[in-house]
């Protein structure tokens, strides 16, 4: 029993955190819905795939393949996702004019205004900013 809410702790808890330090309260319907659906659409494809291997190739070959698979996704999120990822990132407006209510702690610097909090995708952040 321990067992089985460890991994469901480890599969579960972090995809939780993720999506809401991505997106603004407003947002995170829309991403957790988001999310819901690509997670079952990939149990679509795996659920099936375990079933018939399992019953045509054996229990030992369905879990080699599943386990190459979780590895596989396992080993593309370790190379997708930064080494450092900071909570608060530093980042220049160069869009948002003076006065703006985002730039009110921000420091000019003659090109823009630099600032640094805890950034998701918006429209004062269109893009990921660069490091």
């Amino acid at each position: 029993m321990q067992q089985s809410r460890l991994g469901y702790s480890l599969a579960q808890t972090p995809t939780g955190r993720l999506l809401k330090r991505s997106a603004h309260p407003a947002d995170r319907p829309a991403l957790f819905a988001a999310q819901f659906a690509l997670s079952h659409a990939c149990w679509l494809l795996t659920y099936p795939l375990a079933g018939w291997l399992g019953a045509t190739a054996g229990l030992d070959t369905a879990f080699g393949v599943l386990a190459v698979i979780a590895a596989a996704a396992v080993g593309l999120a370790a190379l997708l996702w930064p080494v450092d990822d900071p909570a608060e990132l530093p980042h220049t407006h160069d869009n948002l004019p003076a006065g703006h209510p985002h730039l009110a702690r921000a420091e000019h610097t003659g090109t823009g205004h630099r600032h640094s909090h805890a950034l998701v995708i918006d429209r004062e952040h269109p893009v990921w900013p660069e490091r």
